[in-house]
């Protein structure tokens, strides 16, 4: 299906030129001809995107643009403007703008920043992203968790999130690496200045140093203007480089330069600008094996490593689910209409032993389809198909089984269930399950022996 573009300004060429380009792009446009009647369209119509003006009469870009961010969030919004400065692009991507183009534009070079703010849009949507309404949740910096990891990740934000230091946050895909970078960003002197975060997994290589330098008017074929790139609107702030170990190797010479001078020119420029940017970088992979395949630089790999954060699995925070599933359903409600009021403690003891390969990003996607469906108001397993690489509990049905009976019957399955996985991923190591636990090798032995579980010491 096209994605659906809205264009929004008050000249009628501008948006005929423009409905033209998206056409024969493969986008399906659609016109505004101001902010107030782009706001009607966006109530009732699903847009991918949204084009606009900057200077309108009645409602005008910038309040549009906020708009959208408190009533369409993670809705991309490009800002069009013959008014192009590195002041005017710094405030509106400040102020959660995508991107921002100069009249007269190139429309290859506006077709190039539509596809990125939606690769990007694609990519955020896969992330597990900052709520405000986490902070009713139990943790801290808006980021759930009662873990001993978790608070160990807590500390770590305190102690190092005033520092200038560069921070590499690494964890396996759906971890909540964002959100440390934000709550780096948040806890610091630079929360008032912005934060600005670049995809690395969704710029084509040969973007890439005009996206985090900037560009002269007339560097290449299409910079029909003077562009600041992403460390320069990051001056004063935050830059957040996620999924950095997709930089190609030439752009990691280019990026170590920038960390160790704070400086760099803009493509085609001869100028050195200097800036003051904090840099956290976030990736998946395992930079130490890809510097030892020769495809990361080792060099590079040092000069982020100085402040290394490990996100935990969610698999191995398991007691942070009922926490996270209780935010979700809070979370979902509220954006669904719906009025479910909990999990039965069979549908929690399975989304407890669920070993959650994306993560909170997967647990969250899991949470929003059974909400939605559900028919009752409370979540049984009926309404979380999937669930079946976890161990299966009976449900003690008994009709002469108290409340407490029935409690403690699912806790020992629950216990049990734990115990095997951590088993299973200790690889039977019972010393270093018993570390993973928080309880001693003996009592491990000993429920082991309880549960009928394989308890040959190792």
């Amino acid at each position: 299906m096209p994605k659906r573009v809205l264009i929004v300004d008050d000249e009628r060429s501008i948006r005929t030129v423009l409905r033209a380009h998206l056409k024969r792009a493969g986008y399906r446009p659609l016109l505004a001809a101001d902010g107030a009647e782009a706001q009607e369209i966006l109530a009732r119509e699903p847009i991918d995107l949204v084009v606009s003006d900057l200077m309108m009469p009645r409602v005008d870009g910038m309040a549009l643009l906020a708009h959208c961010r408190s009533e369409h969030p993670g809705l991309p919004v490009i800002l069009i403007t013959a008014h192009g400065t590195v002041d005017s692009a710094v405030e509106a991507i400040k102020q959660g703008a995508h991107d921002y183009i100069t009249k007269p534009f190139d429309a290859q070079e506006l077709q190039r920043i539509i596809r990125k703010a939606l690769a990007t849009e694609e990519a955020d949507r896969r992330s597990v992203r900052p709520d405000p309404s986490a902070v009713r949740a139990k943790g801290r910096f808006g980021i759930i968790g009662q873990t001993p990891e978790m608070h160990s990740i807590f500390d770590m934000i305190e102690r190092v999130a005033a520092s200038p230091t560069t921070v590499l946050v690494t964890g396996e895909s759906g971890t909540g690496k964002e959100l440390v970078a934000r709550a780096l960003h948040a806890q610091s002197n630079r929360a008032s200045s912005p934060f600005i975060r670049v995809n690395c997994g969704a710029i084509p290589d040969n973007l890439f140093e005009s996206e985090l330098f900037g560009h002269e008017r007339g560097a290449f074929t299409g910079a029909v203007s003077t562009r600041p790139g992403r460390f320069e609107l990051a001056d004063g702030g935050t830059l957040f480089l996620d999924e950095v170990g997709e930089l190609p190797r030439d752009m990691q010479v280019k990026l170590l330069r920038v960390l160790q001078e704070r400086a760099f020119e803009r493509v085609g420029g001869v100028r050195t600008l200097e800036v003051d940017v904090r840099v956290v970088a976030a990736t998946n992979r395992d930079l130490r094996q890809a510097v030892d395949a020769g495809e990361f630089r080792e060099d590079l790999f040092y000069r982020l490593h100085v402040v290394p954060f490990r996100l935990p699995a969610l698999r191995d925070r398991p007691d942070d689910i009922p926490l996270l599933v209780g935010h979700f359903i809070e979370r979902f409600n509220a954006r669904l209409g719906r009025q479910v009021t909990g999990t039965t403690p069979a549908s929690m003891a399975a989304l407890m032993a669920s070993s959650w390969p994306g993560n909170i990003r997967e647990l969250e996607n899991v949470m929003e389809r059974a909400v939605l469906l559900a028919t009752g108001t409370t979540l049984g397993l009926a309404d979380l198909p999937g669930l079946s690489d976890g161990p299966v509990l009976e449900a003690p049905e008994s009709e002469e089984m108290g409340l407490k009976e029935y409690v403690r019957v699912y806790t020992a399955q629950l216990e049990r269930a734990r115990i095997q996985r951590v088993l299973q991923q200790e690889d039977g190591n019972v010393t270093h399950a018993s570390r993973k636990l928080g309880i001693s090798r003996k009592s491990l032995q000993m429920k082991m022996k309880e549960y009928g579980l394989r308890d040959e010491p190792r």
